[in-house]
């Protein structure tokens, strides 16, 4: 048990902690709020036109990478069609055999080269923007026809300048920007199953603005 002293300590970290998460996502609306609608966009046309999701990134990137897909290959609140999508984590053998013969940079580019196809979207998440495998996939696919989005934090680093669109949260703290990449992956599935369900797509068009998101 924790002594009155040590408890009264870890509830001012927690209190703390929770008001430095919300301080960054009450913010994501202004600062990215455009981007998040335009890569809700990018995703509807290209699964409307029998393209697939490709998302990938490392650590707690590679877990949120999972989770997307998992939301639009399962559900995430509403039953319709399963999307295709596929997270380039999860197949430990090539990971392994890639990283062991080529480098761990070629590991999510050598996978792109495989699987992806023209209208297609690469979806690289990375807190810093910086990681050499992200960026060396992201270079890989520049003229391969695929559609690039980045999923981020602030400044972005290299990431920034080889998507089309990015979504750079406004922090540069490692926990921040990914509690806010969950919440932002969440906002992209609603929008993107709705349109699913509801067959409220049309033309490519997001009729929701980013304020009517809850």
């Amino acid at each position: 048990m924790a002594n009155h002293l040590e408890a009264d300590r870890w509830k001012e970290e927690i209190i703390k902690e929770i008001h430095q998460s919300i301080a960054v996502t009450s913010e994501l609306a202004r600062s990215c709020g455009t981007e998040i609608v335009e890569a809700a966009a990018l995703l509807l046309t290209c699964l409307r036109g029998g393209g697939k999701l490709i998302v990938f990134g490392n650590g707690g990137s590679a877990a949120e990478s999972e989770h997307f897909v998992a939301e639009l290959v399962g559900r995430y609140r509403t039953d319709r069609q399963a999307l295709p999508a596929i997270a380039l984590t999860t197949n430990s053998a090539s990971l392994t055999a890639i990283a062991n013969d080529y480098g761990f940079e070629q590991i999510f580019a050598r996978q792109l080269q495989a699987i992806a196809k023209p209208g297609d979207i690469a979806f690289a998440i990375s807190t810093s923007g910086n990681s050499p495998n992200i960026v060396c996939a992201l270079q890989s696919v520049r003229r391969a026809g695929l559609v690039t989005i980045g999923l981020t934090g602030v400044p972005g680093g290299e990431l920034r300048d080889l998507v089309r669109v990015c979504i750079s949260v406004p922090s540069d703290c490692t926990p921040r920007i990914q509690e806010a990449h969950a919440l932002i992956v969440h906002i992209l599935c609603g929008i993107v199953e709705n349109a699913f369900a509801q067959n409220s797509y049309s033309g490519g068009k997001i009729k929701a603005s980013i304020g009517e998101v809850r």
